[in-house]
This record gives C-alpha cells, sequence and structure tokens, in this order.
C-alpha cells in the first residue's frame, strides 16, 4: 500500500474537547440533588449516572439530549419522584448551555487536517445528535478539511464497513484516527481497516477497552495529533 484512500476522524475528545463538558453536568447535578436533599459523592453521581445511560443508549443514542435525559431519569429515582419542575428546569438549562458552548479543538487539530488532506480526502465520522455534531463541525472552523461527513449512532464494525462499502473504500485502504478504543479503533481494524489511537486525558469510562494481542500490528498509539501524520506513515510502511 503505497498510500491511503481514505483518512477519517473521531470528532469528539479527538479533535475538541468533549468529555470535560459531561463531567462539569454531573457536578452540576450533584450540586442539584443536594438541594433535593439527596447528598452523595462526585464518584457515586458517576456510578448511578452511567448505569442509567449505559441503559439508555438503546433507546437514546449517544448525545447531550441522551445524557440530560438520563440525568432526569435518576433525578427521580434517587429523590424518590420528589424532584421539583425548577430542578427540571435547570437540566434543560444545561442541555442548551451543553449544545450551544464554543467548541475548543486540541492543540495541533487543524495543523494535522490541513496535512494531511493535501494527500488523501478526509471524512469526519462522529457519533450523536444529527443536529449538534453538524454544529459543532461548522463551529470548530475545520468543516473545509473533509471531504465527506458521516454522524452514526454508534460506532459498529458493522457501520463501518457500511460506510466504506457506500464510498467504495476497500478497509486495507483506510484509516481510522479516534480517542476510544471501544468506538474508532477495534471495530475498524477488526472490519479489516488500520488505526491511530490518541488517548484523551479526560475520556467517558464507557469508552474504555482492552485491544486482544492479536490485533495490536493493526494500529498505532501517539500522544498528540502532530504525531499522527508519523504514525500513519508507519502504518502504510506495515501493510503489506
Amino acid at each position: 500500500m503505497s498510500h491511503l484512500d481514505l483518512i477519517a476522524f473521531d470528532g469528539d475528545d479527538t479533535l475538541w474537547h468533549n468529555e470535560r463538558s459531561y463531567r462539569e453536568g454531573r457536578e452540576r447535578f450533584r450540586r442539584l440533588l443536594a438541594r433535593a436533599g439527596v447528598v452523595m459523592s462526585s464518584e457515586e453521581i458517576e456510578v448511578c449516572v452511567n448505569r442509567t445511560e449505559v441503559a439508555n443508549l438503546a433507546y437514546y443514542g449517544y448525545g447531550v439530549s441522551s445524557f440530560v435525559l438520563s440525568l432526569a431519569e435518576t433525578a427521580i429515582e434517587l429523590t424518590g419522584g420528589r424532584i421539583g419542575g425548577g430542578d427540571l428546569r435547570d437540566l434543560i438549562d444545561l442541555a442548551k448551555q451543553m449544545l450551544t458552548e464554543d467548541v475548543e479543538l486540541f492543540p495541533g487539530a487543524e495543523e494535522t487536517l490541513t496535512t494531511l488532506a493535501a494527500s488523501s480526502p478526509l471524512m469526519l465520522i462522529t457519533k450523536g445528535d444529527l443536529l449538534h455534531q453538524r454544529s459543532k463541525l461548522e463551529r470548530s472552523g475545520l468543516v473545509g478539511c473533509f471531504r465527506y461527513v458521516e454522524v452514526v449512532s454508534h460506532k459498529t464494525t458493522d457501520v463501518y464497513t457500511s460506510i466504506l462499502s457506500r464510498h467504495g473504500v476497500a478497509p486495507e485502504r483506510f484509516v481510522m484516527i479516534g480517542n476510544s478504543l471501544r468506538s474508532d479503533i477495534l471495530p475498524v481494524v477488526e472490519a479489516g481497516g488500520w488505526a491511530v489511537h490518541v488517548p484523551a486525558a479526560v475520556s467517558w469510562s464507557h469508552e474504555e477497552a482492552e485491544a486482544p494481542a492479536h490485533l495490536h500490528g493493526r494500529f498505532v498509539e501517539v500522544p498528540a495529533l502532530e504525531r499522527v501524520p508519523e504514525a500513519i506513515r508507519t502504518l502504510v510502511r506495515r501493510s503489506p
């Protein structure tokens, strides 16, 4: 393989900050519960909210709307239905704040995309609410770097295979860059593609995963976006 037919990037916590907003949202939720008479530690809140979020993924998918609906459900359960309308209004305000907050890029995001776009077409593959993800991309200033944009509800091997088939790209000529082993790396490698893992300092615990030893040769881990072009060259040399 002398070159790649398609290079794809994840958005949230790969190109721009995301999870820290959810952490701040959980802390705001903890204070809301305290006002309602339910005193819990941040760790206890994390466990309760995560349990509800994961259970709700099949209904709401990923994103701010799913998160805030899960907060409301958790509040109702923890207060025995005593949560007030004013507190629920605070959760609605939280959702609106998260949906409209500024998009802060990680260092090197724009430079890395510009460098890679000069030689290969780029695609954004991100999961969550379509309107919100499109809005974040527009506000990020990176929209001009991408030839294609795919917003999906889940990232599985079948989803990646479908995207590649639709665009006429063979898996072995495709590389995905992302912060999540569970969503961005392992499904792509299992589909026959290549991947670059860029771990984020703050990530949702649900995205954690262990990579089987036999898959390690199919992806490279780097500490920052600036190292992605070098990592891709390594994968190109490693391929048959």
